[in-house]
């Protein structure tokens, strides 16, 4: 039998019976220098309300004892301990051994090939901890934990609680860490290894950060705007929230060959790619302060106040994601946040939420690995920005007022969606039950379009809209620039309402105009040609980028084709002035030219993106940007150009390296010359970037090999050499590489929810296919876990939109 998901009802009827009192957790990672192995003893206090009942204790690492108030027990096969006869008060005490540290969930050994050093780190979510000790591995049963980690003494060892207490032991030392508040088992973690820290004082909180010591370089940089971002967002959130993060220690630890961040209470683990090798970007940089500031979000959404089950994770992840924009926005000097987001997560959001796999944000989660497949685009962006809505609809004042009688009725405990509606609805003067079940409980997007009658306007949804509030933005030509002289919210209610306010004519009304819901919109046939040549025209990066997500939708809906919406959003690149959205928007434009755009249309919209790039490298300020996306779309005589832009600037090159493989130029000593002089310990990862993007039959075997099979990338670098795998223009070479993924469909969810996510979705197959290929695509993924079923089906959604705006007008 295989390891078991466990179910809303069983986790339902364990609630019932059981109450966690303390976990006492002692780990031993002696042997992790020389080999795989973590040891563990997990002891568990907890009562039972129906004496002589029997459970179960989640366990799926391998059980070298275990007893029940000195019973011994007989473990399944299933990743499961049946506890038998249970007492009022019961003592559980299992010893384990977690020996695959390579590939199993919940924790991973990764040696960096700097300097051989082994680092190890935990994570958890959503039911990871019961690969690693014995534990009730469900989010409604929290309790006080309490670690005891032995470690070679080189090692520095992390958890949620700050100062534990440290002992030699010879060749090891013991670090004993106090008592966590109560917590869900998959909120804890244990990170160590020979750490490089840095410490600072701020606000009376004791803030740490944390990365492997071959990036103590790229620490020192960064870490003055961590500590800056870090302490702003403490404060925002503790006045937000009426609660002050109630913890003096807050670290922060980068570690190797992990994916994303994870918002363990107190030590929040990041994959160190964040810590970026070349001089970040601003974009970047924002990425980073939305990151730090969204984990932070989840010390009160999900750590202090914790969802009951799995069908409101939004109530942690939508609003993590709202909450670490509202923040950005109102603390850092991110002020252009949400523009950012609109370019980015929104018009993700808008493609999945049109497509098979659109759920509502709130949705019944039958077990455990269905939870795994809704840390999406839905649940994020789109729920971030309902989110953003709802703060719109009942005003921020009120808001505010919600979310601190939440905090207060419910630290420490569990809740439901509906003790955050009663909470919010409380604050103000709005019933929120028909904005919560057309909101929350149903899937899709709203449309709009406006239609005139004489001076009349009214605003027309396509079927039965949500009770939103939005706007429309009135403009005129002043010059060769649009300017607005009008705004006007509105309230719907109804399928159509009567607009009030504009003016009798405008060249331009921009329907979610300031992008206060979550809807997409449309131009009217007459209007339609006005809005793509207009769009670049738009006074403000919010504007711009209202009218860029309606022309981006269109192309992904069939309505434009890739030439049309390329050309338009070429243009508004050409405008933007806001760096929160230049350089994503010039990641669309240059992903329309490579992957929807027909063959015929290819070469010319690519020369339009790396002009708008040369023109933009102008700029000293945006020359990184624009270098970056010329390395994309430079021709053969355009990456002469490039070079001497690059000059000895290391990422550059690299990027340089891979167009130019790509165009099937011999780079092979170049690239070996620049891994011998680049500084990064991952960078052998951009050498076999580069000989992945050669139209050459034996790299692109080995290439797969690594990346595919043995999976010796790291998961956070998978996405870039998977690109550069596929390419366009390499149809023959890339064509058996379809079969190869289905050959591997089989592996894809193994290593947990974000691998298996990764793994579908960037090794999906973009060239040398046809529809037929991606519907078989689909019928396979139907046996897979649904981790991976999920995101196989949104993958391939949009695989078939790309292959439909490559055969348009052909």
């Amino acid at each position: 039998m295989g390891i078991r998901s466990l179910t809303r009802i069983e986790a339902e009827r364990r609630s019932a019976l059981v109450t966690v009192e303390r976990y006492d957790i002692a780990i031993d990672l002696t042997a992790l220098p020389d080999g795989p192995e973590i040891r563990c003893v997990s002891t568990v206090a907890f009562g039972c309300s129906e004496p002589g009942a029997e459970t179960f204790v989640d366990c799926a690492a391998e059980v070298r004892s275990a007893t029940l108030n000195g019973t011994p027990l007989t473990p399944g096969d299933d990743g499961r301990i049946p506890l038998p006869a249970l007492a009022a008060h019961n003592v559980l005490r299992v010893e384990s051994v977690q020996a695959d540290t390579t590939t199993s969930p919940g924790a991973h050994r990764a040696v960096d090939p700097a300097d051989g050093e082994v680092y190890l780190w935990t994570s958890f979510e959503p039911d990871e901890a019961r690969y690693v000790w014995a534990c009730f591995d469900q989010p409604d049963l929290k309790a006080p934990h309490a670690f005891t980690v032995t470690a070679p003494a080189a090692w520095t060892v992390l958890s949620n609680s700050g100062d534990p207490r440290v002992e030699e032991q010879g060749t090891a030392r013991r670090w004993t860490f106090p008592d966590t508040p109560p917590l869900s088992v998959y909120n804890t973690v244990v990170n160590a290894g020979p750490f490089h820290e840095i410490r600072h004082e701020a606000d009376g909180h004791d803030l740490g950060v944390f990365a492997r010591r071959s990036l103590a370089e790229v620490l020192e940089r960064d870490a003055d705007e961590i500590f800056t971002l870090t302490r702003q967002g403490l404060a925002f959130y503790a006045e937000a929230f009426a609660m002050p993060f109630p913890q003096r220690k807050y670290d922060q630890v980068f570690v190797p060959e992990f994916g994303g961040a994870m918002e363990n209470y107190g030590c929040v683990t990041w994959s160190d790619m964040f810590l970026r090798r070349a001089t970040p970007t601003h974009a970047e940089r924002e990425v980073l302060a939305v990151v730090l500031l969204h984990e932070m979000a989840h010390m009160w959404f999900g750590n202090i106040v914790t969802m009951r089950w799995w069908d409101d994770l939004w109530l942690n992840e939508a609003f993590a994601e709202f909450a670490c924009h509202w923040a950005a926005e109102g603390a850092t000097r991110y002020t252009d946040v949400w523009a950012g987001h609109l370019a980015g997560g929104k018009l993700r959001a808008y493609l999945s939420d049109q497509g098979p796999v659109s759920h509502p944000i709130h949705q019944p989660i039958h077990d455990v690995a269905q939870a795994a497949s809704i840390f999406d685009n839905i649940t994020y962006p789109k729920g971030a920005s309902v989110l953003q809505q709802l703060k719109t609809y009942v005003g921020e004042d009120r808001f505010r007022t919600g979310m601190a009688a939440y905090f207060a009725r419910h630290a420490w405990g569990t809740t439901t969606l509906q003790d955050l509606i009663d909470a919010l609805a409380e604050a103000g003067d709005r019933s929120l039950g028909t904005w919560r079940k057309s909101w929350l409980e149903t899937a899709g997007t709203d449309r709009f379009t406006l239609e005139h009658d004489g001076d009349t306007v009214t605003l027309v949804a396509d079927g039965t809209p949500r009770p939103q509030v939005l706007a429309i933005g009135a403009y005129d030509r002043a010059g060769d620039a649009l300017e607005r002289t009008a705004l006007v919210r509105v309230e719907v209610a109804e399928p159509r309402t009567p607009v009030t306010g504009l003016p009798a004519t405008s060249d331009l009304l921009l329907i979610n105009d300031d992008d206060l819901t979550f809807a997409t919109t449309r131009p009217d046939a007459a209007t339609r040609d006005t809005l793509f040549a207009a769009a670049a025209r738009l006074p403000t990066a919010i504007s711009r980028g209202v009218a860029a997500a309606t022309v981006w939708d269109m192309l992904t809906a069939g309505e434009a084709t890739a030439a049309e919406a390329g050309h338009c959003l070429t243009a508004v690149l050409a405008a933007e002035t806001s760096d929160a959205v230049i350089e994503p928007l010039l990641t669309l434009v240059t992903t329309i030219a490579e992957l929807w755009a027909p063959d015929a249309d290819r070469p010319a919209l690519t020369v339009a993106v790396a002009a708008a790039c040369l023109r933009l490298a102008d700029d000293p300020g945006r020359r990184q940007v624009a270098l970056r996306g010329l390395a994309r779309t430079a021709t053969a005589e355009g990456l002469a150009r490039l070079r001497e832009q690059a000059g000895d600037d290391v990422d550059l090159r690299w990027r340089a390296l891979v167009r130019e493989a790509e165009l099937g130029g011999d780079v092979t000593a170049e690239s070996a010359a620049l891994l011998a002089r680049d500084p990064d310990p991952d960078a052998w990862v951009r050498a076999l970037t580069v000989r992945a993007a050669l139209p050459d039959p034996a790299a692109k075997a080995e290439v797969w090999q690594q990346l595919a099979v043995d999976r010796t990338v790291p998961v956070q670098s998978v996405g870039a050499v998977a690109a550069a795998f596929w390419r366009p223009a390499q149809d023959a070479l890339l064509a058996p590489y379809a079969e190869h993924y289905l050959a591997e469909m089989p592996q894809l969810g193994q290593g947990g929810m974000i691998p298996a996510m990764v793994y579908t979705s960037q090794l999906f197959p973009l060239y040398g296919i046809d529809s037929a290929f991606v519907e078989k695509a689909q019928q396979a993924g139907q046996e897979t876990v649904p981790v991976v079923r999920k995101t196989l089906l949104e993958r391939a959604d949009t695989v078939l939109r790309m292959l439909r705006a490559r055969t348009a007008n052909a």
